[in-house]
């Protein structure tokens, strides 16, 4: 196998090297234009410290902005006999550039560079989420507002509590996005650090420069101990999956809502007619079928720690193969999640209210706190005004007819969503994405 960065000059067995590539070639293609950044200030830092000439560095980026543009553009192929991205990377400068494209791995082990791709793909990935959870965020916030003052009842254990609002509901779920956006903040934070440099995890003779590729590349900082920068991967990955399935357990909440609210037994709302599908032996079905499967979905990413964790959770330090498998459980996560929050968000959108849910009678008693609120205004003490209204409901007299008059902060008559927009548009803000997108224009540009 000529075409392996550590070919030794020997022919492996082919169901060996079948085994051991397992996915690569598929799963790299999401890597390739995250390689070609990460080479690209790789050689810009080699030409600085004098490991590359001007005139090599100068023929080598034109080319590597070529390939870049093909991996973004979904051009870029992982030929059948080359083991990974990397590669096929250095292979393709090789042919087009002869010797001046064997340089670009000097300083370089496979080990950083697969460190830094991942970072750099899950960089993007995470700002693609933050944008769709930031969507989510304010369309839920619109319905809280619009929808303020329609009463539904509350439950606990499942039983009728006392009087809510849709304007809480779909305020609740736009608040617990502002804790999960917390949790995808603590990743990213993660994430952004430079492992490049670190090589093999050990460091490397070679005078690198890691804080100039740290800068190219638009990293908040290092990952500055060689062998704490290897044994980021899978801490890495676990972080950003605990912080996607905080997401996704909001969602599928929300959707095993959407499901129980638009049955027949509660019927407050109605869901958009693409959203169900019908029965083939009984007429009347509209099954909640796609919110059923987001919540299925939801539950399958909130496994996903678990499986990394127990990939890589016996592991010393040092780079371990094992570590290889982890692509296959943490790359599905970002378009199965990314794909719940379109739906979740167009079912929302889409959602059509009852606005007189509470006029049916079976609800009356969620009025009972009202009532017993009621008698301890009027001076009887609580307990007195307890056992009032509890002796009432009992001999079935029990009526309340006042309007409600609930005026705490995170009430239904207080919502406070314009408090909980500025909270999430503080979180929204520290990501720093735009420094990141002027690095990486700058890095393409030069």
């Amino acid at each position: 196998m000529a075409n392996k960065l550590w070919d030794k000059g020997y022919d492996e067995d082919a169901r060996i090297d079948a085994f051991t590539v397992g996915r690569d070639r598929e799963l790299d293609l999401e890597l390739a234009p995250y390689d070609i950044l990460g080479t690209m200030a790789h050689i810009t830092m080699l030409q600085s410290v004098g490991l590359l000439s001007k005139d090599e560095l100068d023929v080598l980026l034109p080319e590597l902005r070529v390939l870049y543009t093909a991996a973004s553009e979904g051009k870029f192929e992982i030929e059948p006999d080359v083991e990974d991205v990397h590669s096929q990377v250095e292979l393709m400068l090789t042919r087009k550039l002869g010797d001046i494209g064997k340089k670009v791995h000097t300083g370089r082990s496979r080990n950083d560079q697969v460190l830094v791709d991942l970072k750099l793909f899950t960089r993007a990935r995470i700002e693609k989420t933050v944008r769709k959870v930031e969507s989510l965020f304010k369309t839920l916030q619109e319905a809280s507002e619009k929808y303020k003052d329609i009463l539904i009842p509350g439950y606990t254990h499942l039983q009728v509590a006392m009087p809510s609002s849709f304007g809480l509901w779909f305020g609740a779920y736009a608040e617990s996005l502002t804790g999960d956006m917390t949790m995808l903040k603590a990743a990213w934070d993660i994430v952004n650090r430079n492992p490049l440099g670190s090589a093999a995890g050990y460091g490397s003779s070679a005078p690198l420069n890691r804080t100039l590729t740290t800068r190219l590349l638009g990293f908040d900082d290092l990952d500055y101990n060689s062998v704490y920068a290897q044994m980021t991967m899978g801490k890495m990955e676990r972080a950003v999956a605990f912080a996607y399935s905080s997401v996704a357990e909001t969602i599928g909440r929300l959707a095993f809502d959407g499901c129980m609210y638009s049955s027949q037994n509660f019927g407050f709302v109605k869901l958009p007619d693409a959203l169900t599908t019908g029965s083939s032996i009984m007429p009347h079905k509209k099954n909640p079928d796609v919110f059923e499967l987001v919540r299925a979905r939801c539950n399958k990413i909130s496994g996903v720690p678990n499986d990394i964790r127990l990939i890589t959770g016996n592991l010393p330090s040092g780079y371990f193969r094992d570590m290889q498998i982890l692509k296959e459980v943490f790359f599905p996560m970002f378009d199965e999640l990314d794909d719940c929050l379109d739906i979740v968000e167009y079912a929302v959108k889409g959602m059509e209210v009852k606005t007189d849910v509470m006029s049916d009678p079976k609800y009356k008693l969620a009025f009972s706190v009202e009532k017993v609120n009621d008698l301890v205004s009027q001076g009887v003490p609580f307990r007195d005004a307890y056992r009032q209204v509890a002796a009432s409901i009992a001999e079935g007299t029990f009526e309340y007819s006042g309007k409600l008059s609930h005026t705490h902060e995170g009430s239904i008559g207080n919502l406070c969503n314009d408090r909980i927009a500025a909270r999430m548009g503080k979180l929204i803000s520290g990501f720093g994405f735009d420094k990141v997108e002027t690095s990486i224009n700058a890095l393409l540009s030069c």
